[in-house]
């Protein structure tokens, strides 16, 4: 993989100044036109009104990497140990199932709904402790094991007509992709499809565009590349800091793309070189996002 090839490039500007210590799991409620994303480290779930520009967030009791919205309404929350069900307009949270409870080493990491309204989920070390991640499916109210032994599990995206889904193990470098059946399970075993390895940055976040293109976030390398179907760079998008996570499409038409970002790690210089590391960015492509289902519990 040629991450450092000619191709047509994006600037990211600032969207929201929050500066979260970790964010994470950028999530478009299109019912509701809010964009929400977590601060997992810091216990916070963000959201964002496009159309006002107005912004704020609500203070959580524990780590949660992802907020969707449910076909119900109100929000799934992914927590460190548990699931829960979050009202936006009240603040009220319910658990909904335990997850991972009984191993404190572990939290949640990243997380997307299929084509089928299903939720793929992903538990890794809070230390990064290498094999105690772990890859899910929560399909009609049932959590079933598709994958353990990983170490940080990210870039959880789906093709368009339900056939692909793709993941990576950040700390190995390659983007896999896994073939689906009818019903959105896997199928035989995953194959590489993009290898990081032996570039600048590390996968992290992704999502799908309307065009069949995975956009990726690498960790490191301040950059959410644009891959085509066969995993090759086509376009990047660059930002003033080094730890984009994750991007998804929103707004009205899905044409902007917004990216989270870190600053976990940091010394007190690399601060001061990147001091709005954590914020969420935000670039206008022009090309159209795949508009996400929302999560079916029944």
């Amino acid at each position: 993989m040629d991450a450092g090839m000619h191709v047509a490039t994006w600037q990211a500007e600032l969207a929201v100044d929050c500066r979260c210590t970790l964010g994470e799991g950028p999530q478009w409620d299109a019912k509701n036109k809010r964009l929400y994303w977590c601060d997992i480290l810091g216990k916070q779930l963000h959201w964002l009104s496009p159309s006002s520009g107005e912004s704020g967030y609500y203070p959580l009791d524990h780590r949660v990497s992802l907020a969707t919205p449910l076909e119900e309404g109100g929000l799934l929350l992914v927590g460190e140990n548990r699931l829960s069900r979050f009202d936006p307009s009240s603040g009220s949270v319910e658990t909904f199932c335990d997850f991972e409870a009984d191993n404190p080493l572990t939290r949640s990491n990243d997380a997307r709904v299929d084509r089928h309204g299903s939720l793929w989920l992903s538990s890794m070390g809070k230390a990064a402790e290498k094999g105690a991640g772990s890859l899910y499916r929560l399909h009609r109210g049932q959590l079933t094991l598709l994958r353990s032994n990983l170490t940080v599990p990210n870039a959880i995206c789906f093709s368009e007509n339900g056939e692909f889904a793709w993941f990576t193990d950040t700390a190995a470098g390659i983007v896999m992709r896994w073939a689906l059946d009818r019903d959105g399970w896997p199928t035989g075993e995953p194959v590489p499809w993009a290898d990081f390895s032996s570039v600048l940055g590390n996968p992290d976040g992704a999502v799908m565009d309307s065009e069949g293109c995975l956009w990726l976030a690498l960790w490191g390398a301040g950059q959410v590349v644009r891959l085509d179907h066969e995993g090759q760079i086509i376009s990047r998008v660059e930002l003033p800091v080094s730890q984009p996570s994750c991007p998804a499409f929103a707004g009205p038409n899905l044409t902007t793309l917004y990216i989270t970002t870190a600053q976990e790690g940091f010394s007190a210089a690399q601060l001061a070189q990147e001091p709005t590391a954590g914020s969420l960015y935000a670039v206008d492509t022009g090309i159209a996002g795949l508009a996400e289902l929302p999560l079916r519990l029944i």
